[in-house]
């Protein structure tokens, strides 16, 4: 009986450890952020922070384009401080999904950028992409400066003007606010779960046609 007691305890302090290093984790991850977010723009690399519905979708379109260094899903938009993903999945606080997106300009401009970013998801539907709805899966393109703001601005136009979509697109263009790294779960998402349902049907199948109408700019 005391072998069996110690087995218990045993498996309980390693599954407290567990969590413990997972919730520590989430901290990793904002820090490497920061650091990251400091050190790109120094080395001569932009910033663009996209949503278009769910983010584990957006991160494995982006990953894969040249010229694109670093995709990280997070949180923006939203009113309240330090949001979970069970907090904005409410609709309440605000916050879109979002993927901030570190990009060299010399190698990929944002007019590359924002030609995937609107052919990989559908941005005439509001709060919603296919079976996700609500606020948290708007469409939206939060911009760094000015030039990025006429550049999104732009291109919104012509589209709409050439009819590229058969109803009006409803992309938000916000200036970019207070990003929150997403849970350290959410990120590279779909290049770890691959074989999970969501990814399968849903991911899937945008990475294929990212694969088909943009061979020309996806990484070797």
């Amino acid at each position: 009986m005391m072998l069996y007691l110690l087995m218990g305890l045993a498996a309980l302090i390693s599954v407290l450890l567990l969590f413990g290093c997972n919730s520590s984790r989430g901290k990793e991850v904002k820090s490497q952020v920061a650091h990251t977010k400091n050190n790109e723009m120094t080395e001569g690399k932009s910033i663009i922070t996209l949503g278009g519905g769910c983010f584990w979708c957006t991160e494995a379109v982006f990953q894969r384009l040249e010229g694109v260094d670093t995709v990280i899903s997070g949180y923006m938009g939203g009113h309240t401080t330090d949001p979970t993903y069970k907090d904005i999945c409410t609709g309440l606080t605000g916050h879109a999904e979002v993927v901030r997106i570190f990009f060299d300009p010399g190698k990929i401009s944002l007019y590359d950028l924002l030609e995937v970013f609107f052919t990989t998801h559908d941005p005439t539907t509001l709060n919603r992409q296919g079976a996700d709805v609500g606020t948290q899966y708007r469409s939206v393109i939060f911009y760094e400066n000015e030039e990025q703001k006429a550049i999104s601005t732009k291109v919104i136009k012509e589209l709409n003007e050439e009819k590229v979509f058969s109803a009006p697109i409803v992309t938000e263009v916000s200036p970019t606010s207070t990003f929150y790294p997403a849970e350290d779960y959410h990120q590279n998402y779909y290049n770890l779960n691959t074989a999970q349902p969501y990814c399968s049907f849903v991911i899937s199948p945008k990475i294929q046609k990212l694969e088909k109408v943009f061979k020309e700019k996806l990484k070797n």
